[in-house]
């Protein structure tokens, strides 16, 4: 019977630890300690080279502050990394001018970048003829 409750009270004490441990841990993670709220943040800026990682600074009030970046550098779009769209489907080939258009919606514009509410992109019309192949 001591045995039992020796086992039980470990258990409590482990359980206990472990709740504790984790209680730690949430507090161990703080926000910045800034009280402002109102940041205003500029456009991510590489290190090198017109892309990978970089920097963003960000100002509010009397502080200021740089955060770790990274802009793809598959990236090429003239509307900037910080704004996020939605697009159509491509349209159908321009004989005229040779390329296919679609547009996109603002999804989500990032860090209060500026953004346009919808874009346009274009690409070259593909000279391939694609055949659809059936898997058998």
């Amino acid at each position: 019977m001591q045995v039992r409750g020796l086992l039980l009270l470990l258990a409590l004490m482990l359980l206990a630890a472990t709740t504790e441990a984790g209680k730690n841990k949430k507090e161990k993670v703080k926000k910045d300690g800034s009280e402002c709220e109102d940041w205003r943040w500029g456009p991510c800026v590489p290190n090198s080279k017109d892309c990978g990682l970089g920097y963003r600074e960000g100002t509010c009030k009397d502080e200021s502050k740089k955060l770790k970046c990274k802009i793809p550098c598959n990236w090429k779009k003239k509307f900037g990394a910080d704004c996020k769209y939605k697009f159509e489907s491509w349209g159908g080939c321009s004989a005229q001018t040779g390329v296919k258009t679609r547009s996109g919606i603002l999804k989500k514009a990032l860090y209060n970048a500026q953004c346009e509410e919808i874009v346009y992109v274009t690409k070259p019309c593909s000279s391939k003829i694609k055949s659809k192949s059936k898997g058998q």
